[in-house]
C-alpha cells in the first residue's frame, strides 16, 4: 500500500496539470468542435498535445538545471516587465474562464435537475453551491492537499467521460480520418467558419499558464535534472490522459450532435440529446463529467493570480495569508456572474480560450531564449534539434494566434 501511495505521488504534478487543463473550457471547445465539424478536427488536439508535451519538458529542465521559476527567471533575466505582463494577461483569461467555468457547470446542472424535480434547482443556486466547494479545499489545505483532492476529482472525470465515449462514440473510421490535417468546409447553416474552434482547442490545451505553474510545481516536488526520467513518465501521464479525455469529448459530440446538424450553443444541449438517444443513466454520467471537469479547473483558475505572484516575487506559497484568502474570495464571487446577468457561457469560454493563444508566442519565445543561454544551462542548453522543433511551435503558435483575432473578429462582425 505505501509504494502505491509513493507511485500515485510521483504523478500528482501531472494530475495536478490535467485538472486544470481539461475544464469546461475543454468540454465547450471539444464538444463544439465534435458537434459542428465532426472527428475533422481531431489532428488538432493531436497537434495541440505533441506540443504541450514539449513544452512541459522544457520548462520543467529549465527549472530542475536553474532552480528557478519561470515567472522570476523572466523577470530577473529578460525584463520585469515580460514577468507583470504574463501577471495581467493570464489573470484576465483566467477571470473569464472562472465566469465561464461557473456558468456552464451550473447550468448543466440546472437542466439535468430537471430529470427528478419539474422546473428544475436554478442554476444560480449550482453555481453558489460549488463556489464554495472550491473555496473549502482552498481554505483547508496546502499544495499537496490540491493536489490529492484534484486527484479524486479528475479520476471521476476521466472515467465518466470514458464511458460516454463507448457509448456514444461515431465508427472508428471517422475517428481515424480525423487524424488528417484539415480545415473543414463552411456551410450556410454552420456558424461563420472553423477558425475560432480551431484556435479554441488550442488555446485551451497548449495553455501558457500550463507551463508557468509547471516550474512552481516541479520546484515543490523538488526534482533536480537527476529525475528527469521521472519528470518525462509525468508528463506523458498527464499528455496521454488530456488526449485521451479531449478526443472522448469530442466523440461523444460527434457521435450525438453533428449527425443531427445540430451545433451547440449551449452545453446544456448536451444533455438535452442524449437523454432520448442513450437514456438518464448515460445523461447522468456526462453530467458528472462535465462538474467534475468544472471543479478540477475552477480550483487552479482561482489559484493563478496568488500563485503567479508568489512566482514573480520567488515568495513563500502560503495560501492561508488574509491577502491571498481575500483574492481568491473575490475572483470565486466572478462565477456567479453567468448564471445572475444569462450570458452566454460557451461563447464567453470560447473567446477566454482563443485569448489565451495569443500569448503563447510570448510563451515560446521566453523558454528559447533562456534555455540558449550557456550561463544559465551550461552543458544543457537546447540543442539543433530542440531548437528547431520550438521554432515549428512558434509558427504554429503565430498561426493560431492569428485565426483566433480573425475567428474573434468573425463572431463579431
Amino acid at each position: 500500500m505505501d509504494q502505491i501511495k509513493k507511485t500515485i505521488a510521483l504523478f500528482l504534478p501531472g494530475i495536478f496539470l490535467l485538472g486544470f487543463n481539461i475544464g469546461t473550457g475543454s468540454v465547450t471547445s471539444m464538444a463544439k468542435a465534435g458537434a459542428t465539424y465532426g472527428m475533422s478536427l481531431l489532428w488538432t488536439i493531436v497537434a495541440s498535445c505533441l506540443a504541450t508535451y514539449f513544452m512541459i519538458n522544457l520548462y520543467s529542465r529549465y527549472t530542475m538545471v536553474t532552480g528557478e521559476t519561470a515567472l522570476y527567471a523572466f523577470k530577473k533575466h529578460i525584463h520585469p516587465g515580460i514577468g507583470i505582463f504574463f501577471i495581467i494577461a493570464l489573470t484576465a483569461g483566467v477571470m473569464g474562464s472562472v465566469m465561464g467555468v461557473m456558468g456552464i457547470v451550473a447550468d448543466i446542472s440546472h437542466v439535468w435537475s430537471k430529470s427528478f424535480i419539474s422546473d428544475g434547482i436554478p442554476a444560480v443556486y449550482f453555481a453558489a453551491f460549488f463556489i464554495i466547494v472550491v473555496y473549502f479545499i482552498f481554505w483547508n489545505g496546502e499544495t499537496q492537499f490540491f493536489e490529492r483532492s484534484l486527484a479524486v476529482i479528475v479520476a471521476i472525470m476521466s472515467l465518466c467521460f470514458l464511458v460516454n465515449f463507448f457509448i456514444l462514440m461515431p465508427p472508428p473510421k471517422e475517428i481515424l480520418s480525423g487524424l488528417l490535417p484539415n480545415i473543414p468546409a463552411v456551410t450556410n447553416d454552420m456558424d461563420k467558419g472553423p477558425f475560432l474552434v480551431i484556435a479554441s482547442l488550442i488555446g485551451t490545451t497548449v495553455f501558457s499558464g500550463l507551463f508557468i505553474i509547471r516550474t512552481t510545481l516541479v520546484k515543490e516536488a523538488g526534482w533536480g535534472i537527476e529525475d528527469t526520467i521521472t519528470q518525462r513518465k509525468d508528463a506523458i501521464v498527464s499528455v496521454v490522459l488530456m488526449f485521451v479525455i479531449s478526443m472522448s469529448i469530442m466523440a461523444a459530440a460527434a457521435g450525438t450532435l453533428f449527425p443531427e446538424n445540430l451545433g451547440l450553443n449551449k452545453a446544456s444541449q448536451m444533455i438535452e440529446i442524449l437523454e432520448p438517444l442513450a437514456g438518464k443513466m448515460a445523461v447522468a454520467i456526462f453530467a458528472f463529467g462535465i462538474i467534475a471537469a468544472g471543479v478540477s479547473s475552477q480550483f487552479p483558475n482561482v489559484l493563478m493570480l496568488p500563485w503567479l505572484l508568489c512566482d514573480y516575487n520567488q515568495s513563500p506559497r502560503e495560501m492561508k495569508l488574509p491577502k491571498y484568502r481575500l483574492m481568491v474570495f473575490f475572483i470565486s464571487l466572478l462565477g456567479l456572474v453567468v448564471p445572475i446577468f444569462n450570458a452566454r457561457p460557451v461563447f464567453v469560454m470560447i473567446i477566454s480560450q482563443a485569448l489565451n493563444s495569443i500569448i503563447l508566442p510570448l510563451t515560446v519565445g521566453c523558454i528559447m531564449y533562456l534555455g540558449n543561454r550557456k550561463d544559465l544551462m551550461e552543458k544543457y542548453r537546447f540543442s539543433i534539434v530542440t531548437n528547431i522543433i520550438l521554432f515549428v511551435i512558434l509558427a504554429f503558435a503565430i498561426f493560431t494566434s492569428f485565426i483566433g483575432v480573425k475567428g474573434v473578429l468573425q463572431q463579431i462582425i
